[in-house]
């Protein structure tokens, strides 16, 4: 069963030093690593479920980014680097999420970018703010919002170029790979189904996120987002809670959406101001418990308290 079919990559076999260039393009072919299981290397958490998800038994999934890290702002080691040098594939998110690539060398004919198919619809981040995630490195969000896989129909589409890719990689398991992949894109789609029965039941609402990760997620099922940029586990400061005030004055939001769970004294300054508490956790990492499917499922929930 094949979910739907974009534009292919652009063809280059060479491998060059990515510094300073703008759009990398990727090849059609994929080397293969002489025996054992290949081993596959992912920027996020979702690319990596959905690898495991397709690849099965047939390969070796990586995702070496640490529990209390972003993968959006993280950067590989050198021992990372090298472990990339010799992987068979680096399944990347592309949208500006893996910042990094472009200050490093690595085998261009092995890197896929899943979300160049749909470049046209990336979305310009307004949100250029420098600020830091529980005491991480400064950053900011310029560039494009990168959350891609929050549009489920778009997940799907990622998911096809690793099914593509894997298959260049495994011709010979071409038909397991397919099949893993159907029973993936079944549950994408229902996903992307009963969120989008859900977001038109509370397109009325404004919301507001703790923080600009749901672009591609509101636009796709129809949701009335601002954002600010608070930490779940940060209590807002005199600054933070007047710039929300700020929001609210144009933008009557009576729900937060935050990306974990706040703590309890940020919940109750908020509920001070006539504002609910939901968790739609993106899951860009490794969640504590369950996966990928069971926490989009938890954030389906969620959501449909909104519209109660």
């Amino acid at each position: 069963m094949k979910i739907s079919f974009l534009a292919p990559f652009a063809v280059i076999a060479c491998s060059v030093f990515l510094a300073g260039c703008g759009d990398v393009p990727q090849a059609n072919a994929v080397e293969k690593p002489s025996g054992g299981a290949p081993q596959v290397y992912c920027s996020n958490y979702p690319l990596f479920y959905f690898t495991e998800r397709i690849g099965g038994d047939l390969l070796e999934a990586k995702f070496p980014v640490p529990a209390d890290t972003d993968p959006a702002f993280w950067k590989p080691s050198e021992k990372d680097l090298l472990a990339m040098q010799s992987a068979a594939l680096l399944v990347t998110n592309g949208a500006t999420y893996e910042k990094w690539l472009t200050t490093v060398s690595l085998p261009q004919s092995r890197i896929l970018d899943t979300s160049k198919s749909f470049k046209g619809e990336y979305i310009a981040s307004k949100y250029t703010l420098v600020h830091t995630h529980g005491g991480g490195d400064a950053h900011s969000h310029a560039g494009t919002e990168f959350s891609t896989w929050m549009d489920f129909q778009q997940a799907i589409w990622q998911a096809e170029e690793i099914r593509d890719a894997l298959i260049r990689l495994m011709p010979e398991k071409a038909a397991t790979l397919e099949e893993n992949f159907d029973r993936l894109a079944i549950d994408l789609e229902k996903l992307h189904l009963d969120f989008s029965f859900v977001g038109p039941g509370i397109d009325l609402h404004p919301l507001v996120a703790s923080h600009p990760v749901y672009s591609y997620f509101s636009r796709r099922y129809k949701l009335n987002i601002e954002s600010v940029h608070w930490e779940p586990e940060t209590v807002p400061d005199a600054a933070a809670l007047d710039e929300l005030k700020t929001i609210l004055t144009a933008h009557p939001a009576k729900w937060m959406i935050w990306e974990g769970e706040p703590v309890a004294e940020s919940v109750a300054l908020l509920k001070d101001m006539g504002l609910e508490s939901i968790v739609i956790d993106p899951c860009g990492n490794r969640p504590a418990a369950g996966d990928f499917l069971s926490v989009m499922k938890q954030n389906l929930a969620n959501l449909r308290k909104i519209s109660l």
